[in-house]
């Protein structure tokens, strides 16, 4: 979310520490999805983000209405633009029109920013989603909200995204003098995947004459004095075929690789064996570059949606970053760490992983655009809070005219506590589980696989009713489509306050309690911390603990 350009871990011990700074998005093509669908996901990772599913109804506005922009990390007023004659139902980072954009803040150059300017990265997104009927639209109003209002931040990657494609665009503004940006969107090949993790990702690409936003055939934009403007700030000086969007804009260091485009790597091997070659890149050993990692890549199989939302859920595991195999990750397997992501000992400095599932999320989802259904059935957002890892993804249907309870905007906050708020619910789960994780996840994964897959076995039932209502009351197919939306995350919220209930109650004081038939008090044994912590423990120790032999 903004990151400025510095050598070394301090760039992402910024983003660490900082709201909304570090997050990651998977794009997936039409053909690379296994129903034929497009998807992007995105986790929204910031330790003081609250996890809300934000909601704008369809409206019609007077001729001189002017919009307020407020900063979406800060709050902060920007200032005021005119609004436009209508605008779309949002659900989220979702419209009616199935265009959905995620993003990820990569910094860049640190000069390039411009206090002047009146639009945010949020604002980009939030106000182009009110206003974009198609991805190609999309992109042209980013760009011309920019040009015409100056742009706020630093350096995003944004996931766009509609029922047919899907788009990666990256951005930089210019120094405070000026208001415009550096900008280059590509169209991901059908068949295709990508992903961006707080490291621009676009090097090289094809050079335009002029940007024909709504031509088919044209898969790159850019801007148009993007290569002119980083040789007059001496970032480039080779052939205008060789220019490199992320080396001019957005170097490559340590940090980049290592806690950034690691969690796209850990996605693509997955998906794609010979994506285990990047390995020593991924992990910042080999920043050569033609050892950087391709910006899409072939899957070697389809994506699923459910394979999406346990991509989110990603904790390095079968990789040599995975963080539960050693003593950091405590006697029960812990697989995150507590920040700061860095820190010294004696001079020296160390980090600790940086994984796609992370507990500062405060939302996540993942966008399924779907071609060959209406546009009031479609979209769907699946959507969830905290933790990929240990949320479940709730179907909203992006045409629903009101928000469940649980996940409304202002319903509770970071210092507010309600008790049906599905934010704080998810993170009591979250956080307790962190006591005793290997025994507790089972349980939570379960669950969250029972949710998940029940939600998406219906999917084709609801669809399918959804059209019958259509054809008769199109009124009446957004209205049980509102409920079915509601009521499925509401009763989500209400599951997982019963998994709070049975986890708490089986490991309370850190016995394992089973039911006792018959008896009034339960069974209950004491596993203590497993013969691998002790030994660990009489390691560090030595005779502190041991028992001394008796005399008889």
């Amino acid at each position: 979310m903004r990151k400025i350009f510095l050598s070394g871990l301090l760039i992402f011990s910024l983003l660490w520490a900082n709201p909304g700074k570090a997050c990651t998005n998977f794009l997936i093509t039409k053909g690379a999805s296994a129903d034929g669908s497009t998807m992007i996901s995105y986790n929204a990772d910031a330790h003081v983000i609250y996890g809300e599913l934000y909601f704008w109804p369809r409206q019609k506005w007077p001729a001189g209405t002017m919009l307020k922009v407020y900063e979406w990390d800060t709050g902060k007023f920007l200032g005021e633009i005119p609004q436009v004659a209508e605008t779309y139902n949002v659900l989220g980072n979702m419209n009616e029109w199935q265009v959905s954009i995620g993003e990820t803040t990569y910094g860049g150059r640190d000069t390039l920013t411009n206090p002047g300017g009146m639009i945010d990265y949020g604002s980009l997104i939030y106000i182009t989603l009110q206003r974009a009927k198609s991805a190609r639209e999309a992109i042209k109003i980013m760009v011309e909200l920019v040009d015409n209002y100056g742009y706020y931040s630093s350096g995003e990657s944004f996931s766009i995204a509609d029922a047919n494609e899907v788009w990666i665009m990256e951005i930089i503004g210019k120094t405070p003098a000026e208001k415009g940006m550096l900008w280059v969107a590509r169209q991901i090949p059908d068949g295709y995947i990508s992903g961006h993790a707080n490291q621009a990702r676009i090097t090289t690409f094809p050079f335009q004459k002029e940007n024909n936003f709504f031509d088919p055939k044209q898969s790159t934009f850019h801007a148009p004095d993007i290569i002119d403007y980083a040789r007059k700030m001496g970032w480039f000086s080779g052939k205008d075929k060789d220019f490199s969007f992320s080396d001019a804009y957005a170097p490559l260091d340590f940090g980049a690789a290592r806690f950034c485009d690691a969690r796209v790597w850990s996605i693509f091997r997955q998906v794609n064996k010979e994506m285990e070659q990047y390995e020593q890149y991924a992990m910042g050993y080999n920043l050569d570059p033609a050892a950087r990692m391709p910006l899409w890549i072939k899957p070697e199989r389809k994506i699923s949606l459910r394979d999406m939302m346990l991509f989110l859920g990603d904790q390095y595991q079968g990789t040599k970053m995975d963080m539960t195999m050693d003593i950091s990750a405590g006697a029960y397997g812990a697989p995150n760490r507590w920040g700061p992501l860095t820190w010294k000992i004696e001079g020296e400095e160390y980090f600790n992983e940086r994984p796609v599932g992370t507990q500062q999320t405060g939302f996540t989802f993942v966008a399924q655009g779907r071609s060959w259904l209406p546009k009031e059935i479609g979209g769907i957002i699946w959507f969830g809070v905290d933790n990929a890892a240990t949320s479940v993804f709730n179907p909203i249907y992006t045409n629903i005219t009101r928000v469940p309870q649980s996940y409304q905007k202002a319903f509770g906050n970071l210092m507010e506590w309600k008790d049906n708020s599905a934010f704080w619910v998810f993170n009591q789960v979250a956080n307790f589980a962190l006591t005793r994780y290997s025994d507790m996840f089972p349980y939570i994964r379960a669950e969250k696989d029972r949710l998940e897959e029940k939600y998406i076995a219906m999917t084709d039932g609801v669809d399918a009713a959804a059209k019958t209502l259509l054809a008769k009351d199109p009124q009446l197919a957004i209205e049980f489509l509102t409920d079915y939306s509601v009521n499925t995350a509401n009763a989500t919220v209400t599951d997982w306050k019963k998994l709070y209930e049975f986890l708490f109650m089986r490991y309370m004081d850190g016995n394992v309690k089973e039911p006792n038939p018959g008896q009034q008090n339960p069974k209950y044994k004491q596993p203590g911390y497993g013969e691998n912590w002790y030994r660990k423990v009489i390691e560090e120790t030595g005779e502190r603990y041991k028992v001394p032999e008796q005399k008889k």
